[in-house]
């Protein structure tokens, strides 16, 4: 078949609906009693290579078996023609086969070469052997020649060429002397792939005449040899050193080719003095190390299974102490064709399709030709159910009659591949082929197969039952294989019973009956134990064993793994006694139970030893326990039985059982209960579904034993879940959507495969029924679509494949709400006073809310002023949100005399609804703010100009100023106050009359109808007279006032020294007592009125003195700001009437400042009132 013909169009897709349609290869069972009357087309069994090579001293036989239903009849072809056997006298065709015999005793077998082919034929089709070339083997003789003596310089190279005859096989070369030695071959003198034999360099060893080749032909076993040739090496004029050259390959380049699994050889041979030594390298990759080897001291190397990968250059270097020198040999990997995948015989029922593919590669890329019965497609007749592309043969709609054998010839310039592929048309009823009532037996816990082989056309489908009624599935723990075969993965006693597979097809039913018997394991209850006996007493070994009844047990000891030795020896049934035990008893014994299913062993080591006293007793933790054993199993209970370990001579207190989740949580070890110290036994509660793996823990007063091994794997079988999940909610999150979320099931509380949740949920108090999903092992589902924010009921039921959890509970919620709908109605301001109001509204309805009702939000913004000369800056929105249900609030802090702008919007959990119509509202007139600034300017001996400006805020229609001011003398006492008033345009007045050098405070406010505003407050001094702040510094300068000065400072230096050497010339009393003691008038302190000394004081030394004046540098000492009125003795405590007249007097606070204070109260004096205005 043409491989570049075109394909059809839609080809592809045609093979993609068969290839889902198509059906399994069916394999013909080898069963005598299935194969007698079940019709097969021929297929080959045997047959001789491609290439047959005969000794022509012996008869050829060339082989052909075949095998079919009815057995097929055999033809031959020789050189493409019918090849008549039966006139042929010296061929024989074996009986019953197409194995030919020719004997070609006295006969040229020369007659008989060719190339064979054989094919088998019964009336279901035709199946074709390989093309078997035949040739006879040949080992001619050597030509005659006469070989030359050869001559050669020594440390010259040589090559001794061998040219032996073409035979058939290729002979086999080796090269010897007279005396039938082999030469001897090492680095410097090898035999090449072709046999020819190279020095190079020669030594005067190397002279002899007798240097002969052999060919060895190996059909005929016979050998021939070459002349010999005499080499005489010379030393008159010897080769000096030299660097390597290649004597073969030559050049610097080569080329090889090879064949994908056959064995590359590549060999370079170098001459040179000293001789060289050859390394090899594959430029771009590594060597293939696995399949690589070297011979001839590295000069051949040979890569074993060749492949693609393999190709590249290859580069041998050889090397000596003059140089290197480098050949590149150039490998090309060719391929005959290889199967990829051969196609595979067929049996269908009618109407199936089936597929044949004949995956083949090689290089170049082979032919795929296609033959049915051993002829071309093209030539064979048209079958419209037959389609081909390229290696693929589909067969469609098979009708009963249309059996054949289909030939796959795959090709290339290396070879070709021949494959038979037969499709059989069968319509076979089903036939089960393992025997009927066969009896299972098994070991608890390990797996059990129960086999159902079958045969049937179309392929029988596979049931399985349990006691003739409880239909097995595939699925834990029953696994049903592609064969048929029931395997039971853990098995258990409760899976013990008849079991019936069914095999079923179009054309019948057949059913077989087998036993499955899950016996009991063979444990070893008590262990022997580690013996240290006294020689001469008796050693005792216990080996309890418990197995099952039905099995009949063996019991065998051994002593260090031999047979015991006779004599001292007694065995019973659960002991071994060792009477007067001697040195020679110690080693190992073993106890060995044995049944036809199973053993169980256990060793203790026996060691005698001498009479000593007993040793001091030592407390430990026990040993872990042993030999864990599960019985009594039932679905949700387990009987677990152990043997205690050595308690070290501490009593067991309790046993800690713990288990392991194989299946959903492996490697986590939890508890599970706890047994008395006392107790070997312990029932245990169990879920359904798990893959349950046991362990105990021995605890004395010590402490906790190790854990035992785990006890063998126990699994339960799955059941309906005893739970539903928990933390059921359901809460909206999108308009109109239901949430539906919980916490999932573990894998343990799943108690089965296939975990899934019902979801059910309805509108509440609609009387709806409810409607429901199951959705797989999630934790959440959303229900779309529904109304906005309405209560439901949802409930989530756990189920899975073997039922449904409880009733589960109900819980309510929402769906997802909105925004809301509507705006508070009715919307009215009462407005209480200048600064607060009150608002109202209508509540929106509760279905326009759409959500969870959070409040109200009241937004307000004053527009402007309504004084029409006041310029408003623009006002941010201000936001109140009330909380719940409500229908009114307050706004507190609103600006008096304004136009507000108001609305309300209603807050749900999603957010605001629209606003509501706007509402304006006004506030009445209030108290101005204070004004805006007051400036004392141009101070004079008797005047002060003041300056202010308006409020910020007038709040209302501005009606004047007041002022207020008063005179604060060098006492801070404050002088009378005297008030002005002012009109609202008025901003700034000249006082006269003031006294120089007098500080002033001046209080200002301003006035609406409602009142006074706030004051605000300035303090300034009256310029001093300049003839009183010159006498004062004159006598700051003079003399007389700085010697006194100076005197004072003497004195109070006299006065410390005195009282330093009082201190530490005095006794251990303290310096208090001392001073009253000697009551000397030079240390004490001054008197507070008449500056004499007075009695010592520990709680006056921080006091101020009264009296103190002003240092001389005029400096006036202030802490606070000169408009706290603490500063001048109120305390922060005076205050306007509501007409803003001062309340409270200086003077009545003077004389408690004056006591009480830890300030100076002297007034500043002029020069500080001139400095504060410089």
């Amino acid at each position: 078949m043409d491989r570049n013909r075109k394909r059809v169009p839609g080809f592809a897709a045609v093979l993609l609906i068969l290839l889902s349609h198509m059906t399994s290869a069916l394999e013909v069972p080898l069963d005598p009693k299935v194969l007698e009357g079940l019709p097969q087309p021929p297929t080959i069994t045997l047959q001789s290579p491609k290439d047959y090579i005969f000794d022509p001293r012996e008869n050829i036989v060339i082989h052909c078996e075949a095998k079919g239903k009815p057995h097929p009849s055999f033809l031959w072809t020789r050189n493409g023609t019918h090849f008549e056997v039966e006139k042929d006298s010296k061929v024989l065709m074996k009986p019953g086969s197409g194995t030919l015999v020719i004997d070609i005793s006295g006969e040229k077998a020369e007659a008989y070469e060719g190339t064979y082919q054989c094919t088998a034929h019964n009336e279901h089709g035709t199946a074709v052997s390989n093309s078997i070339v035949i040739r006879q083997s040949r080992s001619p003789l050597w030509s005659k020649e006469r070989n030359e003596a050869i001559a050669v310089q020594i440390g010259g190279s040589l090559v001794l060429k061998c040219r032996p005859p073409a035979g058939l096989p290729p002979p086999v070369i080796f090269w010897m002397d007279n005396n039938f030695q082999r030469l001897p071959l090492d680095q410097r003198v090898s035999q090449a792939l072709n046999g020819d034999l190279y020095f190079s360099n020669v030594l005067p060893e190397d002279t002899r005449s007798d240097y002969i080749c052999y060919a060895r032909f190996p059909h005929t076993q016979t050998i021939q040899q070459k002349q010999p040739i005499s080499v005489t090496v010379l030393d008159n004029s010897p080769d000096g050193e030299r660097r390597p050259r290649f004597m073969m390959p030559q050049g610097t380049t080569s080329t090889k080719m090879v064949l994908r699994g056959e064995t590359l050889e590549l060999e370079c041979i170098a001459d040179g003095l000293p001789t060289p030594e050859i390394s090899w390298q594959k430029d771009g990759g590594e060597l293939p190390s696995s399949r690589m080897s070297f011979y001839n001291y590295k000069k051949t190397l040979k890569v074993s299974d060749v492949n693609e990968a393999d190709g590249g250059d290859y580069r041998c270097t050889a090397t000596n102490n003059l140089g290197t020198v480098h050949h590149i040999i150039q490998v090309t990997v060719k391929a005959a064709p290889f199967w990829v995948s051969a196609p595979r015989n067929l049996i269908l029922a009618p109407n199936e399709t089936g597929i044949l593919t004949c995956r083949v590669d090689g290089k170049p890329k082979p032919l795929i030709t296609w033959l049915v019965n051993g002829v071309s497609l093209q030539n064979a007749p048209e079958d419209h159910t037959r389609k081909v592309d390229d290696d693929t043969v589909i067969l469609s709609n098979v009708q009963s009659g249309s059996s054949a054998v289909y030939q796959c010839n795959a090709s290339n310039e290396f070879g070709y591949l021949m494959a038979n592929a037969f499709v059989n048309v069968l319509a076979e009823p089903p036939r089960v082929l393992t025997p009927p009532n066969r009896v299972y037996q098994v070991i608890t816990n390990r797996p059990a197969l129960l086999h159902c082989a079958s045969f049937g056309s179309p392929i029988p489908a596979i049931t399985w039952f349990k006691d003739s009624q409880t239909s097995v599935k595939n699925g834990d723990p029953y696994v049903i294989h592609d064969n048929g075969t029931l395997e039971i993965n853990v098995a258990q006693p409760i899976n013990s019973g008849k079991y019936t597979c069914i095999a079923t097809n179009n054309f019948g039913i057949k059913e077989n009956h087998v036993y499955l018997e899950v016996k009991e394991p063979t444990r070893i209850l008590k262990q022997p134990e580690y013996k240290v006996v006294q020689r001469g007493m008796s050693a005792v070994f216990e080996c309890r064993v418990k197995h099952d009844p039905s099995l009949i047990p063996t019991m065998t000891w051994l002593k260090d793994n031999r047979e015991l030795p006779d004599g001292r020896f007694e065995v019973n049934m659960e002991s071994l006694t060792i009477k007067d035990v001697t040195e020679e008893d110690e080693g190992t014994y073993t106890c060995i139970m044995n049944t036809t299913l199973d053993q169980d062993s256990a060793s203790a080591m026996l060691t005698v030893v001498e009479a000593t006293p007993p040793p001091a007793i030592v407390y430990e933790k026990p040993d872990p326990p042993t030999d864990l054993e599960l019985t009594d199993q039932t679905e949700r209970s387990v009987h677990l039985t152990w043997i205690p370990g050595d308690e070290h001579n501490s009593p067991t207190e309790k046993f800690l059982i713990q288990y392991e989740d194989l299946l959903h949580q492996p490697g986590v070890w939890i508890n599970l209960t706890e047994a008395s110290g006392t107790s070997t036994t312990a029932q245990l509660n169990l879920s359904p579904y798990v893959y349950y793996s046991f362990r105990v823990l021995a605890m004395n007063h010590v402490g906790y034993s190790q854990p035992s091994q785990p006890s063998s794997q126990y699994r339960t079988n799955p059941a309906a879940p005893d739970e539903n999940p928990s933390d059921v909610q359901c809460l909206g999150t999108m308009p109109g959507d239901l949430a539906i979320s919980w916490t999932p099931l573990t894998g343990f509380q799943a108690n089965g495969p296939s975990l899934e949740y019902k979801v059910l949920w309805r509108q509440k108090d609609t009387g709806e029924d409810w409607s429901w999903q199951n959705v797989g092992n999630a934790s959440q589902f959303v229900v779309s679509g529904g109304p906005v924010y309405v209560p439901y009921e949802v409930m989530v039921q756990a189920l899975n494949d073997y039922g449904s959890g409880p009733e589960p509970e109900v819980v309510s919620g929402h769906s997802g709400g909105d925004l809301p709908l509507s705006a508070p109605d009715s919307v009215h301001v009462m407005v209480h006073n200048s600064t607060l109001a009150e608002v109202h509204w209508e509540p929106v309805s509760f279905p326009s809310v759409r959500g969870k009702l959070e409040g109200y939000k009241v937004y307000y913004r004053r527009e402007s002023g309504l004084h029409e000369t006041e310029e408003d800056a623009e006002q941010r929105e201000l936001v109140l949100t009330f909380s719940g249900n409500r229908s009114e609030g307050r706004l507190p802090g609103l600006q008096p005399y304004s136009t507000y702008n108001l609305t309300i919007r209603v807050l749900n959990n999603k957010g605001e609804g629209p606003p509501s119509p706007s509402k304006t509202f006004t506030t009445p007139e209030g108290v101005p703010g204070p004004p805006s600034f007051l400036n004392a300017i141009n101070p004079s001996l008797d005047t002060l100009t003041l300056q202010w400006g308006p409020p910020t805020n007038n709040n209302g229609r501005l009606a004047g100023y007041t002022l207020k001011y008063q005179p604060v003398n060098n006492t801070n006492e404050l002088g009378p106050v005297k008030v002005m008033t002012f009109l609202a345009n008025e901003t700034t007045i000249t006082l006269g009359n003031l006294n120089s050098s007098m500080l002033y405070k001046f209080y200002l406010s301003a006035k609406t109808i409602k009142g006074s505003g706030p004051i605000i407050t300035e303090e300034a001094f009256t310029v001093m007279d300049t003839t009183v702040a010159n006498r004062q510094v004159d006598i700051a300068t003079q003399g007389w006032f700085i010697g006194l000065m100076c005197a004072i400072a003497l004195l109070i230096l006299v006065l410390l020294i005195v009282c330093f050497i009082k201190r530490n010339k005095g006794g251990k009393y303290p310096v208090k007592e001392k001073e009253d003691a000697h009551q000397d008038p030079e240390i004490q302190p001054m008197k507070e009125d008449d500056g004499t000394f007075g009695e010592y004081s520990d709680t006056e030394d921080h006091k101020p003195l009264k009296g103190s004046r002003t240092p001389s540098n005029g400096t006036v000492r202030r802490d606070e700001s000169d408009d706290s009125l603490v500063d001048y003795g109120e305390g922060g405590d005076g205050q306007f009437n509501e007409d803003g007249s001062f309340i409270g007097q200086y003077s009545g606070k003077k004389e408690k400042d004056t006591h009480e204070g830890n300030e100076s109260s002297e007034a500043p004096s002029p020069v500080n009132a001139m400095n504060s205005f410089v």
